[in-house]
């Protein structure tokens, strides 16, 4: 078996969507508003948009993982929704 190079490892652009909101949105944020993780490290919001600073450090530690192909039967494999901690 031959070891993988950093080279040979593919990082994917991300898609971060608000699936829902239970009870009102103090933010402002509605179902369907995302921000974009693309060429790695670069965070893109659409043009006239705002996304909540809590909502985007719930999903932050998640996202290089879920950048990278994981191993079959990871949990973050399956899991992709996180809770927005707004006061």
């Amino acid at each position: 078996m031959s070891e993988a190079t950093s080279s040979d490892m593919e990082l994917f652009d991300l898609r971060i969507v608000v699936d829902r909101i239970e009870g009102r949105s103090v933010c402002g944020l509605k179902v369907g508003d995302y921000f974009e993780v693309t060429n790695s490290a670069e965070l893109r919001i659409p043009e006239g948009k705002h996304f909540c600073m809590y909502a985007i450090q719930a999903v932050m530690p998640l996202l290089p993982a879920k950048q990278r192909q994981m191993p079959e039967g990871d949990w973050l494999e399956k899991d992709s929704f996180a809770v927005c901690p707004d006061p």
